[in-house]
């Protein structure tokens, strides 16, 4: 065997981030997305949530977008924060999603003021239109990580804040190998379980999770997107981590 054959057998294959593929996916799971999200976190995704949405408060009528923001979960939580005075909209490209996301608005007495169908790649919004971007758990599954990024601050107003809720690995190591060990082999299966997708979205997850960049990449990346003071905040043990920059003036 020569080396390259074996470097070739030795480099796992690449996460298939097509659009075709994860938008088709996420539509097949749409129906249970929001019981297998507290489910299979423990309810904890509700905290990580609540804790981005009080490092980013809003002010005043400039309007807020969450992006890939599935059945809105991200978008609701700043909604109820900002007491239906500041106008918050959700985007997705997965349909189905935004029927859940719409179905829930329809109940509720304080909800974003739309949902839009939408890619993340690139968006129908004018740029510096919002006061805060955000996207929870749905930047990884864009095809193109630097284009999202770019788009994200393109639309985001000058001084708007672009932040990044995302999974990242835990480098406790009594926990970490411990949680390592549930996401790569139990959550999968359960996942799996309930969700019944020919897609197989919860092994996905933690091959996503694993060839995205965290910590200090991510943030490096969103510095190239031209965001400033970019801040970098792990969550429960580093399970999950919240990133936040500054839109600077020299953006357009």
């Amino acid at each position: 065997m020569t080396d390259t054959a074996a470097i070739a057998e030795e480099t796992p294959p690449t996460v298939d981030k097509s659009p075709e593929r994860v938008r088709e996916m996420f539509g097949q799971i749409a129906p249970r997305y929001d019981l297998l999200n507290h489910l299979l976190s423990l309810n904890i995704d509700r905290y990580w949530r609540w804790r981005a949405v009080r490092a980013l408060p809003l002010a005043g009528d400039v309007p807020m977008l969450d992006l890939c923001t599935g059945t809105g979960d991200l978008a609701f939580a700043f909604a109820r924060a900002g007491r239906g005075m500041t106008p918050v909209i959700g985007a997705d490209f997965c349909h189905p999603m935004l029927v859940g996301a719409r179905r829930k608005a329809a109940r509720r007495v304080i909800a974003p003021q739309a949902f839009v169908e939408a890619d993340a790649m690139q968006l129908p919004f004018a740029s510096n239109q919002f006061q805060v971007v955000s996207v929870a758990f749905g930047l990884r599954n864009v095809a193109d990580t630097d284009v999202g990024l770019a788009e994200m601050a393109r639309v985001c107003r000058v001084g708007g804040k672009v932040a990044v809720l995302e999974f990242s690995t835990p480098t406790w190591r009594p926990f970490g190998a411990v949680y390592t060990w549930y996401f790569k082999n139990v959550l999968p299966r359960i996942g799996q379980w309930l969700a019944r997708n020919r897609f197989e979205a919860y092994r996905y997850l933690p091959a996503s999770v694993g060839e995205f960049p965290c910590g200090e990449a991510l943030a490096e990346r969103m510095r190239a997107a031209g965001l400033a003071d970019v801040v970098v905040r792990p969550l429960t043990f580093g399970v999950a981590t919240l990133y936040i920059g500054t839109k600077g003036p020299d953006l357009s």
